[in-house]
C-alpha cells in the first residue's frame, strides 16, 4: 500500500480507505437494519474511520443507519462526509411503489428536489442532521450539479458551502461528480477543500488526469477517489463480458484494457482489485479511496486489498505497456 500521511484537509485524516454508504439505502437489493450494522461494524472494525453518504442514497435510509451506528462512537474517531443539492419532500401519490428509477430498494414516499440555492444548502445541511441524529458534519460535497444546470449549480452551491465552512458547520467543502468539467469548474473556483472523483480515475482509464488532477494540484484541492471499481467490472480477479461498467455492459475495448491489465497483475501475483484499489493513491493528490460493499465480508476483503503488498514492478510494467500512466 501507498504511504499515507496527512490526507485531509484543515487536518481531516481520512485514512487510505473509506465506506461509502449508498448500499445501506438498499442499493440494488434490501438489506435489513441489522445487516447494515454489521457492514459498518465490520468496517470499523478494518480500520475504516471515514464514511461518506447522501440524502440520494435510500432517499434518506443509508444517512438514518449510517447516524445510529456512528451515534454508538467517541464523535473524534471518525470523519463523514454528506451531499447537498437534492432536498426530499413528500410524495404520497408514488410511496405505493419503490425507488426503482434510482435503483435503491425503498418506497418512493419522498421525491427528491433539486435545490443549490443558498438557503435549499442550508436546509438540506440542517434535515441531513436530523437524519442522521448527530451535532455536524465534518465535509459537505454538492453532489452531481451536472445533472441539474452547471454554472447555476455552482454559482449559488458553491457560496453556500463557503458560508457554512465560514461559520464553522462543517470543516471541509467539495464538489462530488463524475464528470470532469463539473470537477474542474469547482476547482477552479478557488473555494474548494475536497473533489470526490467518481469513476474518473480509475486503474482502467483517467480521464481526471487531464485537467481536473493538474487543477487539483496546482490549487491544493484534496482528491476523493470514488467507483475505482467502474460499477464492478475491476472488482473481480478476472473480469468477465458480463462484467458491468458505468452500469450498464461493458465496451469491448475497455474489457480488453481490463484483462490485459489483469494478465500483468497476475504475472506479478496481484490480484486487479488490489491495483485497483491502491492504484489511486499513487496521485499524491489522493487523499483516500472510497468503496461500498453490501456485506461484512466485501467491507474485509477490501480493506485487506488495500494492505496487500504490490510491488513497484507492476507499476513500471503496466506503465511500459501504456496501460497507466507514469
Amino acid at each position: 500500500m501507498p504511504p499515507v500521511s496527512d490526507r485531509g484537509p484543515a487536518g481531516l485524516d481520512l485514512g487510505p480507505l473509506g465506506y461509502g454508504a449508498a448500499n445501506l439505502g438498499n442499493l440494488y437489493r434490501a438489506v435489513t437494519d441489522d445487516e447494515a450494522w454489521a457492514v459498518l461494524d465490520a468496517a470499523w472494525d478494518s480500520g475504516i474511520r471515514y464514511f461518506d453518504t447522501a440524502p440520494h442514497y435510500g432517499l434518506g435510509l443509508s444517512e438514518r443507519r449510517l447516524g445510529r451506528f456512528l451515534a454508538t462512537k467517541p464523535r473524534d474517531d471518525f470523519v463523514l462526509s454528506t451531499k447537498v443539492g437534492r432536498l426530499l419532500r413528500p410524495s404520497p401519490e408514488t410511496g405505493n411503489r419503490l425507488d426503482d428509477a434510482n435503483q435503491f430498494v425503498v418506497p418512493a414516499a419522498l421525491r427528491r428536489a433539486w435545490d443549490f440555492s443558498a438557503d435549499g444548502v442550508r436546509r438540506s445541511l440542517e434535515e441531513s442532521l436530523q437524519r442522521l441524529g448527530l451535532d455536524a458534519v465534518d465535509v459537505l460535497f454538492l453532489h452531481d450539479p451536472e445533472e441539474y444546470d452547471l454554472g447555476p449549480a455552482l454559482a449559488t452551491g458553491i457560496p453556500a458551502l463557503a458560508e457554512l465552512r465560514t461559520e464553522g458547520l462543517v470543516t471541509a467543502v467539495g464538489v462530488g461528480s463524475k464528470s470532469t468539467e463539473a470537477l474542474l469548474a469547482g476547482v477552479r473556483t478557488q473555494v474548494l477543500d475536497l473533489v470526490m472523483v467518481a469513476g474518473r480515475y480509475t486503474l482502467v482509464e483517467q480521464p481526471a488526469l487531464d485537467e481536473v488532477i493538474p487543477a487539483c494540484r496546482a490549487s491544493g484541492v484534496g482528491i476523493v477517489a470514488a467507483a475505482v471499481f467502474n460499477s464492478g467490472l475491476l472488482a473481480s480477479p478476472r473480469p468477465g463480458a458480463d462484467a458491468r461498467y458505468e452500469y450498464a455492459d461493458v465496451p469491448p475495448q475497455i474489457l480488453r484494457r481490463a484483462r490485459r491489465i489483469e494478465e500483468v497483475c497476475a504475472e506479478h501475483g496481484v490480484e486487479l482489485p488490489v491495483a485497483a484499489l491502491q492504484f489511486p493513491l499513487r496521485e499524491k493528490a489522493v487523499r483516500t479511496v472510497v468503496v461500498g460493499g453490501a456485506t461484512p465480508a466485501q467491507v474485509r476483503e477490501n480493506a485487506a486489498r488495500m494492505r496487500a503488498a504490490v510491488p513497484g514492478e507492476l507499476w513500471s510494467r503496466l506503465d511500459a505497456e501504456g496501460l497507466v500512466p507514469a
